[in-house]
């Protein structure tokens, strides 16, 4: 059965984010949230655990094992069980390494464009952020990298990968050298791996702490993205076999907001649904594919170049004419992305749009961006 095959009436049923922050005649294609049905394992999971009154505080390692399992039969990737611990959710998560291996007013570098909140956890948290660019490619510019972790008061490197927005999937010759310059620097490695399932099927995801350079890196990660839980709290703290204790330096709560359902939710998720995400991969390459030929066709003038990370697609609408293309796109078309200055103040011209959807929704989207630039035409004060 295909995944992504929800209607839209069924969808606008619910009560997430994704579905509520719009009126009802805009089309979401922004948040990422996945437009699928509960994976069976979690439900009969989270069913057992509620017909048992199974609601009180989280307990034991199941959670991490499963990651384990997963890392390892995935991967390839071996952990101890010292190595990985619960967590919240992951951006919590990071905050509690930050906070732990740097101190207020110290540089954190961030490659831009990339998802929002790394902007808020860092300058959010009396930390200045130090953006340093992509490449044209969308990929690490190493000797950018290297000047920025030589300023004095750059102390740790915020990483996303696989890549968010652009869905660029890191290799292990890249991690490498960022590593080794991060030690070379003092600087410490935080890594974002909530995409890391996330790639198409011809595309191999390297795991940072598969990269013998990056043993003293903190990752953090959840089943969250994956498998469409982020209603279930629930991150991972995993560490490289020289990081050990960088765990034990975390802030007192750092441990105690896992919550017990989302304990059980995520790990059922990554012990049962290691097919069912194999073939949300399939089905997201065939809607980048997808995308990319609506795109050509219809809007000729956006720029597309299809990545094997995540669901997300990142848009260039340079040639469009447009002032901000996301509010452009929203009040002529009624179809809401995520608007690229978000990511990047540099990237106004950019949407992302959300590819977790079916065929017929991203069709009606790519269908709504051409409505919204004929009436431009016809009306350009829209």
């Amino acid at each position: 059965m295909t995944i992504f095959s929800l209607t839209e009436a069924e969808l606008r049923q619910r009560r997430s984010l994704k579905w509520c922050t719009y009126e009802s005649d805009v089309l979401p294609m922004w948040v990422a949230e996945m437009d699928s049905a509960v994976l069976p394992a979690v439900r009969e999971s989270l069913d057992a655990a509620l017909d048992r009154g199974d609601t009180g505080y989280p307990y034991g390692t199941d959670y991490a094992d499963a990651y384990r399992a997963s890392a390892a039969a995935r991967w390839g990737l071996e952990l101890a069980p010292s190595q990985v611990r619960n967590g919240g959710d992951v951006m919590n998560a990071v905050l509690c390494v930050l906070e732990a291996t740097t101190d207020p007013g110290d540089g954190i570098v961030i490659t831009a464009p990339v998802y929002p909140p790394f902007w808020q956890v860092t300058s959010g948290y009396r930390r200045r952020t130090v953006p340093v660019a992509l490449t044209a490619e969308g990929r690490l510019d190493l000797d950018a990298l290297a000047e920025a972790f030589a300023a004095p008061d750059v102390t740790a490197f915020l990483l996303c990968s696989p890549h968010n927005p652009t869905g660029t999937v890191h290799t292990a010759e890249e991690l490498t050298a960022v590593a080794e310059l991060c030690t070379a620097h003092g600087v410490q490695l935080v890594v974002d791996e909530i995409h890391a399932w996330l790639v198409d099927p011809a595309t191999e995801f390297v795991p940072t702490l598969s990269v013998p350079a990056a043993q003293n890196a903190a990752v953090v990660t959840s089943a969250g993205k994956s498998w469409n839980l982020a209603a279930f709290k629930a991150g991972l703290y995993i560490v490289g076999t020289e990081a050990g204790a960088l765990l034990r330096n975390l802030p007192p709560l750092a441990y105690g907001s896992t919550g017990h359902l989302g304990a059980i939710a995520h790990a059922a998720a990554l012990r049962e649904g290691q097919d069912w995400v194999d073939q949300v991969c399939a089905e997201i390459a065939t809607n980048k594919r997808l995308l990319g030929d609506l795109l050509h066709a219809l809007v000729p003038g956006a720029r597309y170049q299809a990545q094997p990370g995540t669901y997300l697609a990142w848009v260039d609408c340079t040639e469009l004419g447009l002032d901000d293309p996301y509010r452009h796109f929203l009040k002529a078309g009624r179809v809401a992305f995520s608007a690229g200055q978000n990511f990047s103040p540099d990237h106004r011209q950019w949407v992302r749009i959300n590819l977790a959807a079916s065929p017929s929704m991203i069709t009606q989207g790519v269908e709504r961006m051409a409505i919204a630039l004929r009436r431009s035409v016809e009306s350009p004060r829209v």
